[in-house]
C-alpha cells in the first residue's frame, strides 16, 4: 500500500491551499516508518479493534478516564432534562424558563471550558480533568436540595464550569496519548461514552423518581466524584505536555491571534455553535417532546413509554458517535462531518412532525446517530489545529464559545413551543445543521497530524 495516501497535505481546504494548519503532516519517510508495524494485513478495514489491542497502557487508562469522566458528565446533565417535566409542575415555571436555566449551564460551560482549558495546560491534563468531574458532580447533587429558580440557576451554572472543563481536559489528554492513526477512534470512543451517560441518567429517573420524587434523582449526580481517586493513581500526564512543561518558554494565549490560527479557530467555532444549537435546541426538548401532553406540542407517552424511546436514541447516539471516530480515521475528517450534519438537517423536520409512536420510535435512532455522531470529529480537528503550548486552552476556548453560543437554543425552542408546539420548532434546529455542514467544507483536512 502507497503510504502515501495515509495522510494527506492538512494545508488543502474546499478553498484550495491553506497555510493556516500549525502542525504540518510528518514527512512520507517518517509515515511510512511510523505506520509500518502498526498496519494489520488488511488495510482496507475501516471498523476493527486491533489498535485497541494493541494499546500502551497510558493510552487505554487516558482513554477510560477520559471516557468515564466524560459519561457521567452526560449523566449529571441530563438528569435536569429528563426531570424537567416535572420540575416545570414542581417549581411552576414555564417552557421558556425551563429552557433559560440550560442556556445558562451552556453559558457557563463556555467558561468553564477556557478556565479549566488554561488550567490544563499549566498544571497538567489529568489535575484539570479531577478538578473538573469534582465540580461538576457536588453541584449535580446540590441541585436536589434546591427550592427555587435561582437557587436551581445557580447550582446549573455551576455544574455548566465543570461539565466544559471535564470535555477541554479529557480531549486533550486523550489526543496528545494517543498516536496519530488512532486519535480519531479513540476520541470517538470517548465522545461515544456521553450517550451512556444519558442512558444511565433516563435509568436512574426510571426507578427513582416513580418511589421517591425528583430531589433525589440528582443525589445519584455525586457519584463521578469517585472517579477522582482512580484518576488520581492510574492516570499519567502525556508526554507531550512534560517536555512541553520542562522548556523555559512560557505558553501565551496570544499565539491565538496567529494569522493561521485565528482563521482557522473562527471557522471551527463558529461550525461548532452551529452544530450546537442544533444539538442542544433539539436533544434538551425531546424527552418533554415524548412525555408531554399534547395541547403543549408533546405526544403525551406514559414515562415507561418515554424512557425506553429515549434508551433507543441512546443507542443510535452511541453508534454514531463511535463509528465516526472509525470514518474519521479512514476518510479524513471533514467528509464525514459534513455528511452527518447534511442527513441530521433532512431527518429532524420529519422527527419533529412525526405524530405516531411508531414513527418516533423509528426515526428516533437515526435522528440521534447523524444528529449527535460528528461531535466524536471535534476534539480531532480542534487537537490538531492548535499548537502544542496552548492546545488544552484553546480548545476550550473553541469547543465551549461554540456551546456558550448555542446557549439561546433551548431558549429559543423553549418559546416557540409557546406559540407554535415543540415539534414545529425543531425546524430551528435543522437549519443549524444545515449550516454548520456548509462550514465544515470550509476548515482544512487535518488527518493523520503530528503534534507538538
Amino acid at each position: 500500500m502507497d503510504v502515501r495516501f495515509l495522510v494527506p497535505d492538512a494545508r488543502q481546504s474546499c478553498f484550495g491551499y491553506n497555510p493556516g494548519v500549525t502542525n504540518p503532516p510528518l514527512p512520507r519517510q517518517a509515515v511510512a516508518s511510523a505506520a509500518a508495524p502498526a498496519m494489520p494485513s488488511k488495510t482496507h478495514r475501516v471498523i476493527h479493534f486491533d489498535w485497541l489491542r494493541q494499546a500502551t497502557l497510558p493510552e487505554r487508562s487516558s482513554l477510560i478516564a477520559g471516557g468515564l469522566g466524560w459519561m457521567l458528565d452526560a449523566m449529571d446533565v441530563m438528569l435536569y432534562s429528563i426531570v424537567l417535566t416535572y420540575l416545570i409542575r414542581e417549581i411552576r415555571m414555564d417552557t421558556r424558563m425551563a429552557g433559560l436555566l440550560n442556556s445558562l449551564t451552556l453559558v457557563a460551560s463556555g467558561i468553564g471550558g477556557l478556565l479549566f482549558g488554561v488550567i490544563a495546560d499549566r498544571i497538567g491534563r489529568t489535575r484539570a480533568l479531577m478538578a473538573s468531574i469534582l465540580v461538576y458532580a457536588l453541584a449535580s447533587a446540590a441541585c436536589g436540595f434546591t427550592h427555587t429558580i435561582p437557587q436551581l440557576a445557580t447550582c446549573r451554572f455551576v455544574l455548566g464550569l465543570g461539565m466544559g472543563g471535564e470535555w477541554t481536559a479529557a480531549a486533550a489528554l486523550i489526543a496528545e496519548t494517543w498516536r496519530a492513526e488512532h486519535r480519531g477512534k479513540a476520541l470517538g470512543l470517548m465522545q461515544s461514552a456521553y450517550a451512556i451517560g444519558e442512558a444511565i441518567a433516563a435509568i436512574v429517573v426510571l426507578l427513582v423518581y416513580p418511589h421517591f420524587g425528583w430531589r433525589p434523582v440528582f443525589f445519584f449526580g455525586v457519584a463521578p466524584a469517585l472517579l477522582v481517586f482512580w484518576i488520581q493513581r492510574k492516570v499519567p500526564e502525556p508526554d507531550l505536555w512534560k517536555e512541553r512543561t520542562a522548556r523555559t518558554d512560557k505558553a501565551s494565549l496570544r499565539k491565538l491571534l496567529a494569522k493561521g490560527v485565528l482563521r482557522n479557530g473562527i471557522l471551527a467555532t463558529t461550525m461548532n455553535a452551529c452544530s450546537m444549537f442544533g444539538y442542544w435546541g433539539l436533544f434538551t426538548w425531546i424527552p418533554l417532546y415524548l412525555s408531554g401532553p399534547p395541547e403543549t406540542g408533546g405526544r403525551g407517552l406514559s414515562l415507561a413509554t418515554s424512557t425506553t424511546f429515549f434508551l433507543v436514541l441512546c443507542a443510535g447516539k452511541w453508534f454514531g458517535y463511535a463509528l465516526f471516530g472509525f470514518f474519521s480515521d479512514a476518510f479524513g475528517r471533514r467528509k464525514p462531518y459534513f455528511i452527518y450534519l447534511l442527513i441530521a438537517a433532512a431527518l429532524v423536520p420529519l422527527y419533529g412532525m412525526s405524530r405516531s409512536a411508531f414513527w418516533l420510535l423509528v426515526l428516533g435512532p437515526f435522528v440521534a446517530f447523524f444528529g449527535t455522531g460528528y461531535f466524536s470529529g471535534y476534539a480531532a480537528i480542534a487537537s490538531e489545529l492548535f499548537p502544542g503550548e496552548i492546545r488544552a486552552a484553546a480548545m476550550g476556548l473553541s469547543y465551549n464559545i461554540g456551546r456558550g453560543l448555542a446557549a439561546v437554543a433551548p431558549f429559543a425552542v423553549g418559546a416557540l413551543a409557546l406559540r407554535y408546539g415543540i415539534g414545529p420548532a425543531f425546524f430551528l434546529q435543522a437549519g443549524a445543521f444545515l449550516m454548520a455542514a456548509l462550514l465544515a467544507l470550509a476548515l482544512p483536512e487535518t488527518r493523520g497530524q503530528a503534534l507538538d
